[in-house]
């Protein structure tokens, strides 16, 4: 249990409430790198490492802050997957929580995903993180008590759908500025009754959103909003842990996320394929790959998709539809560990509806939409140490750019990104770790809004 891997909670290190407590030991010297499409989740993982977290900790903490800062994208009615690795590990892991349908789907006026970040988030946390969970939800709390300013990737969101999400009476709480628009960039967005709902899972556990009080609330309020999910569709959609797709290049070893998130097998394809500026191989790869799932039932195999990478003979079919947004976060630590994460709601804002009282935006049930396309790698030197990571959003694009981030972050340079809808986000550490943090650098694409936070050091 992470309750026994614990070396001290985020409060005795430091972490009282979610703020820091300025007569709290902190870390000192390098803390780690965080890159993510959200500045304000990812200064919460930056904090996380600098009071004795470590990567898993900072990313669990990201991952939540972003249901209350970035709801457009990754609110907590979200799926994703991780992908993960730490010194000693030959592999690491990828931990895969996709948005799911639920078994009431084609009765439901706008159906909903079962929410799944919390449940994914939990288990990568649980299997490599350091302190408890309880502990890595508190910033996401008190983001959604006090409020955040809304960010320029969020206003833009806001911009693009707000005719139809201001139509929800319960949206139009959170997202409007009390005028009849929605909220801009800088404008304070408070949730109170998500605080709540975040609060009853730290009290609880993230179970209690899954088969508990918060659960039934929940079912109650989605059904209430069209979105048709049961309490059996909660308890039954798990997250699960993954053997990650593998390549060998140049002497370091590459872990990329394995369907059903077949970003990955896309942007190992396009790394293959040694492209400099990001095209389409990797989306008619993915494009290609699920059309030979769907002609085998969609059944999926990861071992399937490993033996076609290892043979050079990919699928390769004609471009895909338009996919719903999403966003990718990377975390590393001073040791190493890393955690590469992508997150999608199926649809900008999911259903356009919210939760009922417990302030969640739902999801977008994958049933009447193309699944999002994910991805996210992690280089090593095998077991020893981490060189670089990459993740990206972009829709159809997103496995393309990531190949490029990655390459560029092996190369220890930034990518040349002139156009597009790709939006990459890595981490590079050319001399490794363990070894010269010195050397080390996050990155994140400047035509965007998120934010690097490189080689900090706390003092």
């Amino acid at each position: 249990m992470a309750a026994l891997m614990m070396t001290c909670s985020l409060s005795a290190c430091g972490l009282i409430g979610g703020h820091k407590d300025p007569s709290a030991p902190v870390v000192t010297g390098f803390v780690g790198e965080v890159a993510a499409d959200e500045p304000q989740a990812a200064l919460v993982a930056r904090d996380i490492l600098a009071k004795g977290g470590n990567a898993a900790d900072a990313a669990a903490a990201l991952g939540m802050a972003l249901s209350v800062t970035l709801p457009s994208r990754a609110s907590l009615g979200a799926g994703g997957a991780c992908l993960a690795w730490k010194p000693g590990q030959e592999q690491g892991q990828a931990f895969v929580f996709l948005p799911k349908a639920g078994q009431d789907d084609a009765k439901a006026d706008r159906p909903a995903a079962v929410p799944m970040l919390a449940r994914g988030l939990y288990l990568m946390q649980l299997r490599y993180g350091s302190v408890d969970f309880a502990d890595v939800v508190v910033p996401a709390r008190n983001l959604a008590t006090d409020g955040v300013p809304v960010s320029g990737l969020l206003a833009s969101d806001l911009a693009a759908v707000q005719s139809p999400l201001l139509a929800d009476e319960r949206a139009r709480t959170i997202f409007s500025n009390g005028s009849g628009s929605v909220l801009t960039v800088s404008d304070l967005m408070v949730q109170p009754r998500l605080a709540g709902a975040l609060e009853r899972i730290r009290i609880a556990g993230v179970g209690d959103l899954y088969g508990g009080s918060l659960g039934q609330t929940f079912v109650q309020a989605a059904q209430a909003a069209g979105g048709g999910l049961t309490t059996a569709d909660l308890r039954d959609s798990l997250a699960t842990a993954e053997q990650p797709l593998m390549l060998s290049a140049d002497g370091v070893q590459i872990s990329f996320l394995p369907p059903p998130a077949d970003g990955g097998l896309g942007t190992a394809a396009a790394f293959v394929g040694g492209q400099s500026h990001a095209t389409v191989r990797g989306e008619a790869v993915v494009s290609g790959w699920r059309a030979r799932q769907a002609g085998k039932g969609g059944s999926v195999s990861v071992a399937d998709a490993q033996a076609l990478l290892n043979s050079g003979s990919l699928p390769s079919g004609s471009a895909l539809p338009p996919l719903p947004a999403s966003t990718s976060f990377v975390v590393t630590d001073r040791q190493g560990v890393t955690v590469s994460c992508a997150l999608s709601m199926n649809n900008l804002f999911g259903t356009g509806r919210v939760a009922g009282s417990t302030g969640i935006v739902l999801g977008a049930s994958p049933q009447r939409r193309p699944q999002p396309l994910l991805t996210a790698a992690i280089a090593h030197r095998g077991s020893v140490q981490f060189r670089a990571a990459a993740t990206a959003s972009g829709q159809n694009v997103a496995a393309d750019t990531a190949a490029v981030a990655l390459q560029a972050a092996l190369a220890g340079g930034r990518p040349e990104v002139t156009s597009g809808p790709g939006r990459a986000n890595f981490v590079s550490c050319p001399a490794g770790l363990p070894g010269d943090s010195g050397k080390c650098f996050g990155w994140t694409d400047p035509r965007g809004s998120g934010l690097a936070i490189s080689s900090d050091r706390q003092k």
